[in-house]
């Protein structure tokens, strides 16, 4: 009997939506769906867009950011195959049971293809230029959460939380897939390793190396066994940055590439082996940020795409 488990990750390419992200210039709406496009034609499995509404000082300098779930709406309708994620949706910023409606919404749109992914936020500057809550986020995450997930998966919610509260709100009518879309959690640090092990499908690391990710996923093991979960029913992904057109060097260590300052690089089988590196440390996913960040760079990528899934 064949193993379905294939020994590469899948991919999900992770799209440029902030001022000066596209290689320098501002990504418009036709160059963001150019690459999506293109992100399905080279073999990609998904698409990411981040959850920002901008970036620095607004007084002195801010690059400002596309709405993800205005993006991911025009997505679902531009392709027919990738699924779709938030990267990470940050809870605070949404209604939790307004929220939980929107993602039942978009997988009816895009035909059951949404991965909701949420995080608590970082960025403090764009929660004080907004309005959005920044004291205390870690509980209002929690209880989002909470609210979220028993929408998402029983079709209604009773939650009396610390900031948050949800009374008898209903998933009426329901999606694509009646259990529940998958939810997916990125988490670093105690508190929310403990969440994603009792309440999530799967697991987001953030950006590391293959090497960083040993103690990463060792404490969410930890994490899954004091929750009386088994760690194998978790998935989990990461993010790796990856440099088109970059030659890699004799003393590459594949396990130290991805992170923004040493990227992935070299020939597409060069490449695909540092991908590799990820599923070897048992991550299910990698989301791929792209150097130079534009549709000719996602092109470029289709190769590799053929010689990870050429590897054994």
């Amino acid at each position: 009997m064949t193993d379905p488990t294939p020994p590469w990750p899948s991919l999900g390419l992770n799209l440029p939506y902030v001022e000066g992200s596209m290689d320098g210039a501002t990504p418009r709406w036709a160059d963001i769906e150019a690459m999506a496009l293109a992100a399905e034609q080279a073999g990609f499995d998904a698409v990411w867009v981040s959850d920002h509404v901008g970036f620095g000082d607004p007084a002195t300098g801010w690059s400002g950011a596309w709405e993800s779930w205005t993006l991911l709406s025009a997505l679902a309708v531009a392709t027919s195959r990738l699924r779709l994620g938030s990267y990470v949706t940050a809870v605070p910023y949404r209604n939790p049971a307004l929220l939980a409606k929107m993602a039942e919404t978009l997988d009816e749109v895009s035909g059951g293809r949404v991965i909701l992914a949420l995080g608590a936020g970082w960025n403090e500057p764009e929660f004080t230029a907004y309005g959005f809550p920044w004291e205390r986020r870690f509980d209002r995450f929690e209880d989002g959460l909470r609210i979220i997930t028993s929408m998402l998966r029983t079709g209604r919610a009773d939650h009396e939380g610390r900031l948050a509260s949800a009374r008898g709100a209903l998933i009426r009518p329901r999606g694509p897939r009646p259990d529940g879309l998958p939810v997916m959690v990125g988490a670093a640090a105690p508190r929310m390793l403990r969440l994603a092990a009792e309440l999530a499908d799967e697991w987001n690391a953030g950006m590391r190396t293959p090497a960083a990710l040993l103690t990463m996923a060792a404490l969410l093991d930890e994490a899954c066994v004091a929750a009386g979960r088994d760690p194998s029913t978790i998935r989990r992904s990461a993010e790796a940055m990856v440099e088109i057109g970059a030659e890699a060097t004799p003393d590459d260590d594949l396990e130290a590439r991805g992170s923004w300052d040493d990227p992935i690089r070299g020939t597409p089988e060069e490449i695909a082996a540092g991908l590799r590196r990820y599923r070897d440390r048992g991550m299910d996913h990698v989301q791929v940020q792209l150097r130079p960040n534009r549709v000719e760079s996602v092109r470029a990528f289709a190769p590799v795409v053929e010689a990870l899934r050429a590897l054994a």
